[in-house]
């Protein structure tokens, strides 16, 4: 076989995978919207459900931080020292407080919030889920669009319309997962100030409210990732002639 030849076979061969990765893509697509989709969306509803307002009671965990017994000065009734000087250690004391130095936690370390952990790896594949399918559906519905042509380009129209629904959920679904990072880092500074400052009940408090609030922006998530895959699923289902066979051969449909 003459280099020529071989090259031909090898180009080939190659625009052939290329041909099965696209319909394998354009029927990926067909089994994403009719099956998969509806089953996330029945998924995530009972998830949601589940996530009821009245569960903030029950995410508030014990930081595992003592509270140190206060430290006792003598007044030096000696009277070794001046009292002018002993006025100035003491103010001193007040001003500068630079809290409890942490070598190591005296009951073992503090823990994270067991609850919001689970509930977050519960969502991070269903987020994950949600990015790859938009980007399915989005390369489904660009291999479906046929050449640029004049006239009767509606339903191209429709077609690169979901394309963009697509876009834009993937790249809102792909914050969520930058939101769930988000907070262990905020929670972490938190228990590092009541680690330090173990006396100050507002730190305690506070991390406290970050975890109510984490629980609320999970099941936000959760309603938005349902949310999204239900506006794609019926827009591509009223849509589905129109992005399937975006151009029609018909002699009366040509004339608009």
């Amino acid at each position: 076989m003459s280099k020529k030849a071989a090259k031909d076979s090898k180009r080939s061969a190659t625009l052939q995978k290329v041909k099965e990765f696209k319909d394998n893509f354009k029927e990926e697509g067909d089994h994403l919207v009719q099956d998969v989709f509806p089953a996330k969306i029945l998924e995530l509803e009972e998830l949601y459900q589940s996530m009821t307002m009245s569960c903030l009671a029950d995410i508030h965990v014990d930081l595992n931080i003592p509270v140190p017994d206060p430290i006792l000065f003598s007044n030096n009734a000696s009277g070794d020292e001046p009292s002018g000087k002993k006025r100035k250690i003491e103010n001193d004391n007040h001003n500068n407080v630079s809290g409890t130095p942490v070598m190591i936690l005296p009951n073992g370390p503090a823990p994270s919030n067991k609850k919001l952990v689970v509930l977050a790896e519960k969502l991070k594949p269903l987020i994950r889920d949600l990015i790859d399918h938009a980007n399915m559906m989005k390369m489904w519905i660009a291999f479906l669009i046929p050449k640029i042509e004049d006239g009767n380009n509606f339903g191209v129209s429709v077609q690169e319309e979901t394309m963009g629904e697509a876009r834009q959920v993937e790249t809102e679904a792909a914050t969520y997962l930058d939101q769930v990072s988000r907070y262990f880092i905020s929670r972490a500074k938190l228990i590092s100030k009541v680690a330090k400052y173990p006396h100050i009940e507002d730190y305690r408090q506070a991390v406290r409210e970050l975890d109510e609030k984490e629980f609320v922006s999970l099941r936000l998530i959760c309603c938005e990732v349902r949310n999204h895959y239900a506006s794609l699923h019926d827009l591509v289902l009223k849509n589905i002639d129109k992005i399937k066979k975006p151009r029609s051969m018909n002699a009366e449909n040509l004339l608009y």
